[in-house]
C-alpha cells in the first residue's frame, strides 16, 4: 500500500499544480519588496533635495545626500515591520541590511541615471513642475528595472525571502498603502509646484 505521506511526482510534460500559484505569490512579493524600496527611495531623494536646496548646495553633494537618504529610508521602511513584529532592531537592520542593498542600489543607480538624461531634471528644484515630472518618470523606470532583481533574489531564497521567513510564511504584506502613499506624494509634489508657479 502506498505510503499517504509519498509526494507524487509530476509524469513529463504535465504542470505542476502548485507551480502557477507560487510564481503568482512570488512576483507578488517582488512588487511588495520593490515598492517598499522605491518609497523609501523618494522619501530619501525629497529630504535631500529640501535640504540641499536650503543649504544651497550643487548639484552633486545634494544628490549623494539624496541617496544616502534613499537607502536610510529604504532599510527603514522594511525593518518597521520587523520590530512590529517583535524582532530586535539590531537583528532587523542586519536582516535588511541583506535583504534590501542590491535592491536599494539598483533603483538608485537607475532612478538617478534617467535623471540625468531628461534635460533640466537634475537643475529643477521642488517649486519646478519638471522636478516631479521627472522624479516620477525615473522612479516608474527603478521600479520595472529593481522588480526582476527583487524577483531573482526571492527565487533563491534571498532580498526580501529573507524578512519574510523572519515575520513568518504566513506573513501578508499589503502593496496598496505603499502605491497609493507614492502616488499621492508625487501628485501633491506636481499640484503644489503648479500652484507655486500659478501664485
Amino acid at each position: 500500500m502506498p505510503d499517504e505521506h509519498t509526494h507524487h511526482e509530476h509524469a513529463p510534460g504535465t504542470a505542476d499544480p502548485h507551480h502557477g500559484s507560487r510564481a503568482h505569490d512570488m512576483s507578488g512579493m517582488a512588487v511588495g519588496a520593490t515598492l517598499h524600496c522605491l518609497t523609501g527611495c523618494s522619501i530619501g531623494e525629497i529630504i535631500g533635495m529640501l535640504v540641499g536646496t536650503a543649504a544651497g548646495w550643487t548639484n552633486l553633494p545634494t544628490t549623494v545626500l539624496s541617496i544616502l537618504l534613499a537607502f536610510v529610508f529604504g532599510y527603514s521602511l522594511s525593518a518597521l515591520p520587523l520590530v512590529r513584529g517583535g524582532i530586535a532592531l539590531g537583528d532587523a537592520l542586519r536582516l535588511v541590511l541583506v535583504a534590501d542593498t542590491l535592491s536599494i542600489a539598483t533603483m538608485e543607480v537607475v532612478d538617478n541615471l534617467v535623471m540625468l538624461v531628461i534635460p533640466g531634471a537634475m537643475g529643477a528644484t521642488l517649486l519646478d513642475p519638471l522636478f516631479w515630472l521627472s522624479m516620477a518618470i525615473s522612479l516608474t523606470i527603478a521600479f520595472f528595472a529593481a522588480w526582476p532583481v527583487n524577483r531573482a533574489l526571492l527565487r533563491r531564497g534571498k532580498g526580501h525571502a529573507v524578512t519574510h521567513h523572519a515575520l513568518g510564511e504566513d506573513a501578508a504584506m499589503d502593496n496598496r498603502p505603499l502605491l497609493i502613499g507614492i502616488s499621492a506624494f508625487l501628485l501633491g509634489g506636481f499640484i503644489a509646484s503648479i500652484g507655486s508657479l500659478l501664485g
